[in-house]
């Protein structure tokens, strides 16, 4: 370990200590809009109640990192394994718990809250479950989880791990801290070739290509046939439909002024509009009306289990359904005929184009790509997807300009397919490396 990366741990370690009451007043505030932040606290000091030992441990911080980790996770339940998860948000935990029901019910499956980041909650996080190896999804880079994972003996890998652009600059301004801390990891699962070689540049070793494990997704199979239903239903069977997936805060400008375009045509489009955070369902609505537009929200229009027979009488058709609901993603992009993927118009890029790709649908997001290089710039040349510079580009494309067909996407997403097998494949190797 360098001198400047024991001197950033010595200040990282003091910054979390004396912070504490502020991680506290932060939770505190965040139960206010979801009271489940507030819940099992004594989980985040590294306190459980029972502890499943000897089991593979996978980090899935939030709700797309679990969804990308639930191939991954059935493939290791079928070879036997026994599975603790860890989450910092309630939305990845909920869906934890509501995907792995079952096997949370059977003692194979357990979700909890990863430690704060501190060396004692660590400390008594791996005495409480023993991990046989951890999987930290994605790239979270956190230096006392993975220097404390290294002195506890756990090998502790990326997986479907990228090193964005953006990222690479951005680490080599700061002194390389980050990249030294990841060279602390047993190794990686990679997504490309192009990663391999990302990761390899600053010193990871131990490195194996695995590919996209979104690609392998399980779809719920209710969820498109409600959404195909829903768009007979709402009254859009001969309307053009397009789903904004994962809209974030600073982009809704920008999507109003694309819909009111849009909405110049006759008939005019149903626009399903599905925010990224749940706690901002409801003022995203009310922004939405009052704009004028006429909103119909899913969580009062609809029932709750959407294969029920019994639906409300068809309503008059809105300009706008309100994707206000969890884990219902698939039902608002099948009801679609083109998809708008959100955070590419912000700095902090583009979220997952992958599901909407699942569903056979051409796929637009913002320039700001850098978060997903891959697949991003595979699925632009194949054709299936692009980037928009403004809103009237926007509009342009979701008016028809762009119009892949369905055996354009079906050929790509076959070719990228088989994550999870390639990961198994990998993993006795990577273990044996990591000794």
């Amino acid at each position: 370990m360098s001198p400047k990366l024991r001197l950033f741990l010595a200040f990282w370690t003091t910054l979390w200590n004396l912070g504490l009451p502020l991680v506290l007043l932060y939770l505190r505030k965040r139960a206010k809009k979801d009271p489940l932040y507030a819940e099992h606290l004594s989980e985040r000091f590294g306190k459980y109640d029972r502890p499943m030992q000897n089991a593979v441990w996978v980090h899935a911080v939030s709700l797309g990192e679990l969804r990308s980790a639930v191939p991954m996770i059935r493939a290791l339940l079928d070879q036997g394994e026994k599975i603790v998860v860890t989450q910092f948000t309630p939305a990845g935990r909920r869906e934890t718990e509501k995907v792995f029901a079952d096997e949370i019910a059977a003692g194979t499956l357990q979700s909890v809250w990863i430690p704060i980041e501190t060396s004692w909650a660590y400390r008594r996080f791996f005495k409480s479950f023993l991990p046989k190896f951890g999987l930290v999804m994605e790239i979270e880079i956190w230096p006392r989880m993975v220097l404390a994972s290294e002195r506890a003996r756990v090998p502790l890998f990326m997986c479907n791990a990228q090193y964005p652009t953006k990222s690479m600059t951005k680490d080599a301004k700061a002194f390389g801290l980050r990249s030294e801390v990841m060279t602390h990891y047993a190794g990686a699962f990679v997504k490309s070739d192009l990663q391999r070689d990302r990761f390899s540049s600053v010193g990871v070793r131990n490195i194996h290509v695995t590919g996209e494990l979104r690609f392998d997704q399980p779809v719920p199979a209710h969820l498109p046939v409600a959404g195909r239903r829903a768009r007979h239903w709402i009254g859009a069977v001969d309307r053009l439909v397009v789903t904004f997936a994962s809209t974030v805060e600073g982009e809704d400008a920008l999507y109003i002024d694309t819909i009111r375009q849009l909405g110049q045509q006759d008939p005019k489009p149903l626009v399903v509009y599905v925010p990224r955070r749940p706690e901002l369902f409801s003022e995203i609505g009310d922004m939405l009306e009052s704009e004028g537009f006429s909103v119909l929200r899913r969580s009062q229009a609809l029932p709750n289990d959407l294969t029920v027979e019994t639906w409300p009488d068809n309503p008059t058709t809105p300009e706008i359904l309100l994707g206000d609901s969890l884990g219902e993603m698939y039902f608002y992009l099948s009801m679609a005929d083109r998809a708008v993927v959100g955070g590419g118009f912000m700095p902090q890029g583009a979220h997952n184009i992958i599901e909407p790709l699942a569903m056979k649908k051409p796929v637009i997001t913002g320039p700001q790509t850098w978060t997903i290089e891959y697949p991003f710039e595979e699925a632009k040349a194949a054709g299936v997807a692009r980037t928009a510079s403004d809103a009237g580009d926007l509009a342009n494309g979701l008016s028809g300009a762009f119009n892949p067909s369905r055996e354009n996407i079906d050929d790509f997403f076959a070719a990228h397919a088989g994550g999870t097998q390639k990961f198994l494949n990998a993993l006795p190797m990577a273990l044996k490396n990591a000794i």
